[in-house]
C-alpha cells in the first residue's frame, strides 16, 4: 500500500520523537485519523473533551517536559477552538505545533461548509511559521520547519493540511529546481554574549552595594549559577511567577513572587536596591521595579527581541542564562555590604511568619489561604503543580514554597481561565511517574475542568503514579474579578455576573470512578490533602472556601496585616465587615498619590 501524506506526517512526527498528540477528531482530519489507525496509534492520540483543552494539554506537556507540544484539530470550528490555548503558548514562550485540517482544495473559495481562511486566522498566533500544504512534495520541509521553529523560538507554529491532500500518495521532494528538501534535528546550543559586554556588566554589578536579582522562567536551567551570583553580590532574588520553580523558596534570600500577586519583601527589594540584574524574565509591570534613575540595571535574555524592555537597562546581554552567568561569575567581586543581605533575609522571614498568621485567620467556612498553606507542608518532593487564573493564583504565589525538584506553572501572560486541569493532564503524559496537583477556582472548574475530569478518567490507569489531585476552591464567586471590582471601581459584588451555582465536584468525580471529597471544616483540610495524596487514583477535593478573604497587596503595611490577623484571631465577631474594611484601607494604599495601580488581569504573573 502506498504511503499517504497523512502516513508521512505521523512518520515524520515519530522521527522527531514526538510521543503524544493532544487532539480532538473531526472529518477535516479524517485522513490523519485513518493514518493513526495504520500506525498503531504512534504517536499516541490523546483525546481531550474540547480542542481548547487539547491545546492547553499540549502547553502543559511542553512546559513541564521541555519538549515541543503538538496538538491537532479539524477544520473550521476545531481550528478556531485551538486558538486560546495556542495564544497561551505564544505569550508564555512555549514551543507548540498545531496541525489543523482544511476543506478540500477544490472547495476553497466557495463558501463551503466549515471553510475558514485559516492562514489569515492563524497569522498572528503562529506568526513565526504558518503554512498550508497543497502538494505532497512540500513535506517534510513544512513539518520540519514548524517543529524546528517552535523549538528554536519557543513559539507557536501551524501546519494546515487540506483534507484531500491528506489522502494523496506521498512523494518526496526531488533534487530539482523549486523543490525544497529537508532534514531532521536541532542541536542544543547556548549562546554567550561578547566578552567585552560581559566585562562591562560585571563592572556595573561590582559597583552596586544593594543588588536585587529578578529571575523568570529563562533562569530555570541556571539554578546553581543564580545561587552563586546571589551569594557573590550579596543580593536578594525575586521571582516572576513563571519562574517560581526556578529557585528554591526556602533559601533565606529568595523573596518570592513579584507584582500585585507578589510578596512584601519582593516589593521592598525593588524599592530599596541600587542595582538590578534581570535574568530570563520579561516581567512587564514597571511600577513594581525600581524607580527610574534609582538603580543601574543589567538584563540577560536568550531572545534579542525581548531585551531592553520594561526598564532602562544600561547593558543588555543576549545569551543563554546559564552560560552567560558562568561567563560573568569570574569577573564578579564579593560584595562587602553584608547589612543589605541581612535586611533582605529578615524581611523575608517576617513575611513567611505573616503568611502563617494569615492562613490561621478564621473564615466562613474555610480560609482559602489555609488550604494552600496546609498543602505547602505536604508537597511531595517531585510534585508538578499548576494553578488556574483567579484568586487561586494568589495563594499559589504566596503560600506554596517550591523546593528543588518541584515544578509549577500557570497561564502567566495571557492569564486565561481554565488551563489548570489540562496543564496537569499534559504534565502526567510528560511525567507519568510524578504526582500532580491543580489548584483551581470553582469558576475555572465549571468552565472546563469538570469535562476534563472525563479525560483523566479515560487515561489515569496508564500512568505509573496515579496521583493527580484537583483542588477546587469552591466559594461560589468569581472571586478575583469581584475583588478587582471593589478595588478598582469601588463597586460591591454584582451578583448576576459574579455568583456561581454550588456544584458537588467530589460527587461528579466519584461518578467517573475517581476519588472525591467535599471539605467544609478547617480541621478537615489536612486530612483531606493527606487522603488525596495517598490515594490509588486521581482525586478531587472540593474545599468550601470563604469569598470574603481578600488578596493582599505586597505594599500593604506588615503591621496593618498583622494587626488585622490578630484582631480576627481574638474573636472579632464582625469578621466579614472587618475584612472588607481592612481591604478598603489596603486599596487606598494601592493608590499612592491618587494614582491607581494597574491590575494584573485576574491571574498569574509573567515570564
Amino acid at each position: 500500500m502506498a504511503t499517504k501524506v497523512s502516513d508521512h506526517i505521523l512518520e515524520r512526527l515519530r522521527a522527531w520523537e514526538v510521543e503524544h498528540v493532544f487532539a480532538y477528531p473531526g472529518d477535516g482530519i479524517n485522513g490523519l485519523l485513518a493514518a493513526w489507525g495504520r500506525a498503531d496509534d504512534k504517536p499516541r492520540f490523546i483525546q481531550a473533551r474540547h480542542e481548547e483543552m487539547s491545546a492547553f494539554e499540549a502547553v502543559g506537556y511542553a512546559k513541564f517536559s521541555g519538549r515541543v507540544g503538538v496538538c491537532a484539530a479539524t477544520s473550521g470550528p476545531g481550528a478556531i477552538h485551538l486558538l486560546n490555548g495556542l495564544y497561551d503558548a505564544k505569550l508564555d514562550h512555549v514551543p507548540v505545533v498545531a496541525i489543523v485540517g482544511q476543506t478540500d482544495r477544490t472547495a476553497m473559495g466557495g463558501s463551503y461548509q466549515q471553510e475558514v481562511d485559516l492562514l489569515s486566522l492563524y497569522k498572528d498566533v503562529a506568526s513565526d511559521f504558518c503554512e498550508m500544504v497543497t502538494v505532497p512534495e512540500q513535506l517534510p520541509n513544512v513539518l520540519d520547519r514548524a517543529i524546528r521553529t517552535a523549538c528554536a523560538r519557543r513559539s507557536v507554529t501551524a501546519v494546515i493540511v487540506p483534507a484531500d491532500v491528506q489522502e494523496l500518495d506521498y512523494s518526496a521532494p526531488e533534487h530539482a529546481f523549486k523543490m525544497v528538501p529537508s532534514s531532521l534535528g536541532l542541536s542544543s546550543y547556548a549562546p554567550v554574549p561578547a566578552a567585552d559586554d560581559v566585562e562591562r556588566a560585571a563592572q556595573l554589578l561590582n559597583e552596586g552595594e544593594k543588588v536585587a536579582v529578578l529571575i523568570g522562567q529563562g533562569a530555570r536551567g541556571a539554578r546553581a549559577e543564580v545561587m552563586q551570583i546571589a551569594d557573590r553580590l550579596g543580593a536578594g532574588v525575586a521571582k516572576a511567577l513563571l519562574g517560581k520553580d526556578a529557585l528554591d523558596d526556602d533559601l533565606p534570600y529568595v523573596t518570592g513572587a513579584i507584582g500585585l500577586l507578589g510578596t512584601r519583601p519582593s516589593y521592598e527589594l525593588m524599592q530599596e536596591c541600587d542595582t538590578l540584574l534581570v535574568i530570563g524574565s520579561s516581567f512587564p509591570y514597571a511600577q513594581f521595579l525600581p524607580e527610574f534613575g534609582q538603580a543601574r540595571a543589567v538584563q540577560i535574555d536568550i531572545d534579542p527581541h525581548m531585551v531592553g524592555l520594561r526598564y532602562p537597562f544600561e547593558i543588555n546581554l543576549v545569551g543563554d542564562a546559564r552560560a552567560t552567568l558562568q561567563a560573568l561569575l569570574p569577573h564578579l567581586e564579593q560584595n562587602k555590604n553584608t547589612g543589605w543581605r541581612k535586611r533582605i533575609e529578615k524581611n523575608t522571614t517576617r513575611w513567611w511568619e505573616v503568611m502563617e498568621r494569615r492562613a490561621a485567620v478564621d473564615a466562613d467556612p474555610i480560609n482559602p489561604e489555609y488550604v494552600a498553606h496546609t498543602l505547602n507542608g505536604l508537597l511531595p518532593d517531585n510534585v508538578v503543580l499548576a494553578a488556574d487564573s483567579g484568586s487561586a493564583a494568589n495563594w499559589y504565589a504566596r503560600h506554596l514554597r517550591l523546593r528543588e525538584g518541584m515544578r509549577g506553572s500557570l497561564s502567566g501572560t495571557l492569564a486565561t481561565m481554565g488551563p489548570g486541569v489540562p496543564y496537569v493532564i499534559g504534565a502526567k503524559f510528560a511525567h507519568g511517574d510524578r504526582p500532580a496537583i491543580a489548584l483551581v477556582g470553582d469558576g475555572a472548574m465549571q468552565m472546563n475542568g469538570m469535562a476534563e475530569l472525563i479525560t483523566i478518567a479515560k487515561y489515569w490507569e496508564q500512568w505509573a503514579d496515579p496521583r493527580l489531585v484537583v483542588a477546587v476552591l469552591n466559594n461560589q464567586d468569581l472571586n478575583q474579578v469581584t475583588w478587582e471590582m471593589r478595588a478598582m471601581s469601588g463597586a460591591p459584588q454584582f451578583l448576576p455576573s459574579q455568583a456561581l451555582p454550588d456544584v458537588a465536584y467530589g460527587d461528579f468525580a466519584r461518578s467517573l470512578g475517581l476519588g472525591g471529597l467535599r471539605v467544609e471544616k478547617p480541621q478537615e483540610v489536612a486530612g483531606a490533602w493527606e487522603t488525596a495524596l495517598a490515594a490509588d487514583r486521581p482525586y478531587v477535593l472540593d474545599f468550601r472556601t470563604d469569598p470574603a478573604v481578600p488578596p493582599i497587596p505586597p505594599h500593604a503595611s506588615l503591621d496593618q496585616i498583622e494587626a488585622a490577623a490578630a484582631s480576627v484571631l481574638k474573636g472579632d465577631s464582625d469578621r466579614t465587615g472587618m475584612i472588607r474594611q481592612g481591604f478598603k484601607a489596603k486599596v487606598q494604599e494601592m493608590l499612592p498619590g491618587g494614582r491607581r495601580r494597574e491590575s494584573e488581569g485576574g491571574a498569574g504573573d509573567h515570564t
